[in-house]
């Protein structure tokens, strides 16, 4: 199978990921293009692990691991800086003024 389709897609999308997160203000948008991200590099696992053994597949358990982890801290700030806040705009936040 050819890895240049499966690595051009992975590499659009982790484009759009890093597009997403220094463009757009909101807290959810940047979670969700960090998501992204984290499935483009599974995505390349993924097409290299066929090339090259079974390695890669492992490696994306462990990206998944730490995705699901970030999921559930990460909704667990969000929430926590909106009842504080009121608002998930990253401009209108300052926290280390209190």
């Amino acid at each position: 199978m050819l890895l240049g389709p499966a690595l051009g897609v992975s590499a659009i999308l982790f484009s759009i990921g890093v597009l997403g997160v220094l463009i757009r203000r909101s807290a959810i948008i940047i979670f969700m293009c960090v998501e992204l991200m984290f499935n483009a590099v599974n995505l390349t696992f993924v097409a290299l692990a066929q090339q090259l053994g079974p390695d890669g597949q492992v490696f994306v358990f462990f990206v998944m691991t730490v995705a699901a982890a970030e999921a559930a801290v990460g909704f667990a700030i969000i929430i926590a800086i909106y009842r504080h806040k009121e608002t998930l705009d990253m401009q209108d936040l300052n926290l280390l003024r209190g």
